[in-house]
């Protein structure tokens, strides 16, 4: 009887999903503009392994220079595990995105803890940002925002 009553009290607990990111690539006002090279990633406050979230490139590059060949750019993430990262990797690889408001779902799979939520930005022509802000799962929510290439960095509860 007490295992069954652990087991569910283990399933009330696990979250369905963790949160949704909101991240806001800014419009930058330059006169041959591309988009940028994305990577969010989260690593546990006590330390431990980072996992990527998301990475934003040009995934349709191929032959001499392909995509990934500007993913180390993305200098902290490259260090932190990303040249480590076989790419494409489902539900992690993604096309660079336009100026605007784009969302990822953190995925359930992440524990309850505290992480620190990275998210890093750099563009050809451009220059490279990163913005960090706490995490907690699965009560997530907080706002961040950077000065140049990344705009406001949204986390909300599901």
């Amino acid at each position: 009887m007490q295992k069954s009553l652990i087991l569910a009290v283990g399933l009330v607990a696990a979250p369905a999903s963790a949160a949704t990111i909101t991240i806001t690539v800014p419009r930058v006002n330059v006169a041959e503009y591309h988009n940028p090279y994305v990577a969010v990633w989260v690593e546990p406050v006590g330390g431990g392994a980072a996992r990527t979230l998301a990475v934003w490139y040009d995934v349709d590059l191929r032959g001499a220079e392909p995509g990934t060949k500007w993913l180390a750019d993305l200098r902290t993430w490259w260090r932190k595990g990303g040249r480590n990262l076989n790419l494409p990797a489902d539900g992690v690889s993604g096309m660079t995105r336009a100026p605007g408001a784009h969302r990822i779902t953190i995925p359930s799979s992440l524990r309850a803890g505290s992480y620190t939520l990275f998210v890093e930005a750099a563009r050809e022509g451009g220059g490279r940002e990163i913005v960090s802000m706490p995490l907690t799962i699965p009560a997530a929510t907080g706002r961040a925002a950077g000065r140049t290439e990344l705009g406001s960095i949204t986390l909300s509860a599901r």
